[in-house]
């Protein structure tokens, strides 16, 4: 059997398996964070998981740092708060983590859920959120880290690529690993194609990651 790449195609994996997102709708509300530099499609697919009673989420603001993100729009036509920190404005980078950590803390948030977001973190906002932030990437960590993943995966001439969910830490793209999506790669692909058919399973797992972390949350309640 041949594909084309304009086919979209389900990945060829999604490790661990998807949790019914049924089961979650009940238990109280996750509070999150979002941070975002871009056009916030992940964004996107959380707050419609949440609007759909599939995810027992509340996003309580939404930190994006380019004024002209499309994101924010995205955020206050959905009427969630956004904050625009912009890291032009910050001469060191701990400043800057220091401005988002108290957004953060204002608003009261369990998580933080990075989509996007296209800023090397410091030890600031780790320390603040202690294994309580989550990153998603366009690859199969730990292979192609950092920026231009999916062009680095071309150039590598793999045959499959994905996306995954992670804990954040201080080095860049090297957390714990929560939850990965298979894609496969083909030989007409070009970044474009092959980026639209990662983020279709990207908005899938970044939905699963927040799930698991609500029945985490349950698990040790009922404990």
């Amino acid at each position: 059997m041949s594909f084309s790449a304009s086919e979209s195609v389900s990945p060829a994996l999604v490790s661990p398996d998807e949790i019914s997102l049924e089961n979650l709708s009940s238990s109280p509300p996750l509070k999150l964070g979002i941070m975002a530099s871009g056009t916030g499609s992940n964004f996107v697919a959380i707050a419609d998981a949440i609007a759909q009673h599939h995810l027992a989420a509340q996003i309580q603001v939404v930190i994006y740092n380019n004024p002209d993100a499309p994101v924010a729009q995205r955020a206050q036509k959905r009427q969630i708060p956004t904050h625009l920190i912009n890291h032009r404005h910050f001469s060191a980078r701990e400043v800057f983590d220091q401005q988002i950590v108290d957004r953060l803390r204002e608003a009261e948030v369990d998580w933080v859920v990075m989509v996007g977001w296209m800023r090397r973190v410091t030890q600031v906002l780790i320390d603040a959120f202690p294994d309580r932030i989550i990153n998603i990437h366009p690859s199969l960590l730990p292979s192609f880290p950092g920026i231009r993943a999916i062009e680095q995966a071309l150039e590598h001439q793999v045959k499959i690529s994905g996306c995954t969910v992670h804990l954040v830490r201080l080095e860049v793209d090297s957390g714990p690993i929560l939850i990965q999506a298979a894609v496969p790669v083909y030989p007409e692909d070009t970044p474009d194609c092959l980026h639209r058919r990662i983020q279709i399973q990207e908005h899938r797992i970044i939905v699963q990651a927040i799930a698991q972390l609500i029945q985490n949350r349950l698990t040790l309640c009922r404990q």
